[in-house]
This record gives structure tokens, sequence and C-alpha cells, in this order.
């Protein structure tokens, strides 16, 4: 941010040099701060959102199996989440829970309960989208999985080579959950990733280090991200090789990966595959029943100011309207569900002081 503010300055002290007076430099300067500030929408990334057909086989496979606490339950259902979801008729059963400083929700569809994840679907689906679970040591945590018998995904946890000095070092694994969703691990050396993830204080699974979700075009989804949300852009790396190819069991697999994050909470990575290119498009019919539907919150300071800028732009609105709920703690929030260019939800909520 201080770079482009100062880049800003030194453009307002062009103007100041070519004569058209300090005060007219000191008012577009403010313009342009107040311009940049006002793209900063999201605050923070909340909970990850997941759907799921069993509740009770989901919770379990995420306490046991993965370490994370249950913190909510509820049944969800009424006017406000037909028009949230996009779905009449709908009762929720949503259990939230938590991992170190992350949470994810779950959210069984009692009333429909869409369409399962394709058996043939492949990491460069634009589907595509996963957890990155940050653990402390990758033998033992693979070790751990084994002795409950997850599916792979990777073929072996892989550890990114030496000539990629972005991601030296670091270790990774795909595999599924009962639902097929995809699921990472990762871990972090020293030297890379957060500073927390460097602090295990003798736990296996730490947190949630971002959401990655497959794109068919980086400065497409860009545009959205950190044009319109203003989720910064912190990084991007080039993956290739035989590593690449059996972590997303992608033959000749070749990845730009960008990450992005807000104030807060978990980041967001885009994976655009170069080689051997995206595979199939996101189902144009998805709704949020549909089991492969993630949806990730993201806590914003205007909701009703970006739910009219997405009215009037090509993206497409999942919500029938903007939303008020009220959480059954009393909380009062506005909300909405926007689809970026290639399908992924986003859960736009505004949390308003009572």
């Amino acid at each position: 941010m201080l770079i482009k503010i100062l880049n800003l300055m030194r453009f307002s002290y062009k103007i100041f040099i070519m004569g058209n007076g300090l005060l007219k430099t000191i008012f577009v300067f403010i313009i342009s701060i107040t311009c940049f500030l006002s793209k900063a929408q999201v605050k923070k990334v909340d909970a990850i959102g997941i759907t799921v057909s069993e509740m009770s086989r989901s919770v379990k496979f995420y306490s046991e199996v993965l370490g994370f606490k249950k913190v909510g339950d509820a049944d969800l259902y009424g006017t406000e989440y037909e028009q949230l979801q996009g779905i009449f008729g709908l009762r929720m059963h949503f259990v939230r829970m938590q991992l170190g400083d992350e949470f994810i929700e779950l959210t069984d569809y009692l009333t429909s309960g869409g369409r399962g994840i394709p058996e043939d679907a492949k990491s460069n689906d634009l589907i595509f989208q996963h957890i990155a679970i940050v653990v402390s040591d990758m033998d033992k945590a693979y070790q751990h999985l084994r002795k409950y018998m997850v599916m792979h995904v990777s073929t072996a946890p892989q550890t990114i080579p030496a000539s990629n000095a972005v991601a030296a070092g670091v270790k990774a694994f795909y595999f599924h959950d009962p639902d097929m969703h995809n699921l990472e691990l990762i871990y972090f050396p020293n030297g890379k990733g957060q500073s927390k993830w460097q602090e295990p204080n003798g736990k296996l699974f730490l947190g949630i280090d971002h959401t990655a979700m497959g794109v068919s075009n980086t400065d497409t989804s860009l545009k959205f991200y950190e044009g319109i949300l203003g989720v910064m852009r912190k990084g991007d790396s080039w993956n290739m090789g035989m590593e690449q190819a059996h972590l997303n069991f992608v033959e000749g697999a070749s990845l730009h990966i960008t990450g992005l994050r807000a104030e807060g909470g978990p980041g967001i990575e885009f994976l655009q595959y170069l080689q051997p290119g995206p595979g199939k498009p996101f189902p144009a019919d998805t709704k949020t029943d549909d089991i492969w539907h993630w949806q990730t919150t993201l806590v914003v300071d205007d909701a009703e100011k970006l739910y009219e800028e997405f009215l009037h732009s090509p993206y497409k609105l999942i919500s029938k309207q903007l939303v008020h709920l009220q959480s059954i703690d009393g909380k009062h929030s506005k909300a909405f569900i926007i689809r970026d260019p290639d399908g992924h939800a986003m859960l736009i909520v505004e949390k308003i002081c009572n």
C-alpha cells in the first residue's frame, strides 16, 4: 500500500510543478487516496463453506481425522435463506468448525440435496477448490491419514524442489474427504509461509493457510478479487515438474499460482493450469446444494454498495436480493452470494453493530 501511496504522491507533485497550484495538488492527492482505499472492501476472509451430503459423517471426519473442533450447530431456513442461497423451500443443517484461528462451515441441505462431485473430476477442472491445512510434520500427518484410509489424490507427499525459489522445501499432499472434496496438507519449512506456522505448540494440525481454486485466466480473476473486492495480491509462483504433476495428479502439470490476502483470515490462491490447460468448465447450472459448491465468506465494510455494483456487472449473482440476517445469538448482518469469473461462490457479508 505504501508504494502505491508514494506513487500517487509523485503524480500529485508533477501536477504542482506544472503550475496548477498547491491547493489543486492536495485535492487531487486526497481524491486519489480515497479512490484507492475505497477498493479495499474485503477486511477479512472468514469461514470457507463446504456443501456435504451427510453431516454426521463429515463432522466425524473433520474432527477425528483433521483435528477440527465444532463451535456452532444450527438449522437454517426461512425466506431470507431461500433468497440468499437461491433455492426455494430449503432447510440447511449448518455446522461451524475451527482449527487454529481459522474456520470451515459445513452445510447439509436437508430438503433438497444436489448432485455429487463427478467421478471423473480432475484437479485442473474449474470446479476445483480446496483448503490447505498446515501441519507441523508432514511424515507424521501422512501416516495419520493412512490410519483412516483416506483416498489419495497425490501419489504421496511431494517436496517442492530448490529450482522453485519461491516455494522450495514446501511439502504438500492432496487427498479427499468423504464427499470427494479436495483437501491439502501443507508443511512450511523455516522462512516460508506465515510466521505463525513455525509455532506448532505440540500440535500436528495447525490451521488453514489458504483456499485454492482453479481459474482459467489469472488476469481476469484479478480484476474481480483485487480490482473490485480489494483483496491484495501477495505473490506469484510458476510450478512444474514431476513433483507438481504427482501432487495434483495431472500428467505434465505446469501452473501459474497467485496468492492473495485480505487484512485477516486465510489467503485465496489461484491455480491456472498452463499445461495441459484448464479442464472442464464450471457447470452453468450449478446450485448451492450441489456437493461441488464451496462458498468463501468475505467480510466487507459496505455490502449494499458492492451488491449494487454487481447488479450492473457481468458477474452472476446467486442471491435473489441483498438479504438481512439475524443469527441465533442476535447478531445482524447483510449478505449476498456472487460467482467469480469461473463460477466459484463468494458469500459477501457486512456485520452490523447492534
